[in-house]
């Protein structure tokens, strides 16, 4: 009787060994090998080495606040400084604001289209957001009288990475809203409408009451925000190709790049990029945990 759970646990766990555990081992002994010739051998950490040594994944000549490419890893971490706090702070607000309003599930589901929308669809409507003559983001501009700045916007190196920085927070927010649409359902009632007896403004309710209630919802926004951007991809390829001249390149489009697009295919580097972003996608989640459990 003792095995029966167990036995009920083994398809799942023959389908993770097969589909995540086999490929993720795979992929990290794929990283130690020279896949480039016919003749394939251990080359230690060569394939790091190199994509370390690259400036498209890391470029340390160019100065600080220079604008980009500064390299794949790098965009990725402004994508996390950008990305992440812009769309949680805009999840929690629109959470909060569209709570008790008439029509607010209609408004939650027009803000939540942008999450399931395919990444690649996602990705082509980003590309007529800023396009110089058929964009909505330039006619405001020309509305507001500052015509004089339209551009395509994911056409110059300068703003290509920012652009669809900003695009994915329009994608992203909509997930953000429904989690802290979520987690404000478990605060109750008596709590708030205590605080508003005993003299409490609006502002010091959301501060001091429903801010720190939501850190579980909150820890679960960062985290999913995190992931997604580090495994970004769609909307990239999609919009700029990581251009122009890799000003908008990321990691994910790196790994691809050196799979299945660049002659001669390198498997090695590529599969060491995965690895690396696999190391940091556990070393985060790992700190999130512990986090949880504190």
């Amino acid at each position: 009787m003792r095995k029966t759970p167990f036995l009920f646990l083994l398809p799942a766990l023959i389908l993770l060994i097969l589909f995540v555990i086999g490929p993720t081992l795979f992929t990290l002994y794929m990283s130690f090998i020279d896949w480039t010739g016919k003749a394939k051998g251990f080359v230690g950490l060569k394939n790091y080495i190199e994509i370390f040594s690259r400036k498209s994944i890391i470029n340390l000549e160019k100065p600080p606040l220079s604008p980009p490419p500064r390299g794949a890893l790098i965009h990725n971490a402004l994508w996390i400084l950008i990305h992440v706090p812009l769309s949680t702070v805009l999840g929690l607000v629109l959470a909060v604001l569209l709570r008790n309003v008439k029509g607010g599930t209609i408004a939650k589901s027009m803000i939540f289209i942008g999450m399931v929308t395919p990444m690649v669809v996602g990705g082509i409507i980003l590309r007529f957001i800023y396009d110089e003559h058929a964009g909505i983001v330039n006619a405001i501009l020309r509305t507001a009288g500052l015509g004089w700045i339209a551009r395509t916007w994911t056409a110059y190196p300068d703003t290509a990475l920012f652009s669809l920085i900003l695009g994915s927070v329009w994608i992203w927010t909509g997930f953000c809203m429904v989690v802290y649409s979520a987690g404000l359902e478990t605060i109750p009632d008596e709590l708030i409408e205590a605080a508003k007896v005993d003299g409490a403004t609006s502002f010091q309710i959301f501060r001091h009451i429903i801010v720190p209630l939501l850190k579980p919802a909150t820890i679960v926004v960062v985290t999913m925000s995190v992931l997604w951007v580090l495994k970004v991809f769609d909307i990239v390829y999609v919009t700029t190709l990581g251009g122009p001249g890799g000003a908008s390149t990321v990691l994910a489009f790196e790994m691809y790049m050196d799979a299945f697009f660049r002659i001669p295919a390198n498997y090695g580097t590529a599969a060491a990029i995965a690895s690396l972003l696999t190391l940091i996608t556990l070393g985060f989640a790992v700190y999130v945990i512990r986090l949880m459990v504190r």
